[in-house]
């Protein structure tokens, strides 16, 4: 990922119980305002989505992308734009590290639209996009953590 934006969040639970979450494709809807709608399209041999569809509805910004995902264990989930009406391209992560029981969880995030925008905002956009994404997260494994 050239240019990129980063954020991290640490939560009161262990990579394994973060990285269930993260998994759990079907319970986006739930703890994403975004997603509306979301499919796997492919698992690998250990039940972890390769390909999802997802339908996203940002207000202004309604899409549907597919994302090709890329597993190491409980470490690092990486994520590719497959195809999308609006992207060039998206690149993601989630990387954890554990910290005494918790965990830092860092987000990473460059994606490329295909109407032109300044760098800036596009920056912002990202920054946005992570935020949500780790304020949600944080909250749904803290609460199922319960």
């Amino acid at each position: 990922m050239a240019e990129h934006t980063r954020s991290s969040t640490t939560i009161e639970a262990g990579p394994a119980a973060i990285m269930a979450v993260i998994a759990d494709f079907a319970a986006y809807p739930v703890w994403t305002g975004e997603v509306k709608e979301i499919e796997v399209l492919a698992e690998d041999a250990g039940g972890r989505a390769e390909q999802v569809r997802l339908l996203l509805d940002a207000g202004a910004i309604k899409d549907e992308h597919v994302l090709a995902y890329t597993w190491d264990g409980d470490r690092k989930v990486s994520w590719t734009l497959v195809k999308s009406q609006m992207l060039k391209s998206l690149d993601g992560s989630y990387t954890l590290t554990p910290a005494g029981g918790r965990t830092e969880v860092t987000y990473q995030l460059a994606v490329d639209v295909k109407i032109p925008m300044l760098g800036m905002i596009k920056r912002k956009a990202e920054k946005v996009i992570i935020d949500r994404a780790l304020a949600g997260l944080k909250k749904r494994v803290e609460e199922l953590s319960v």
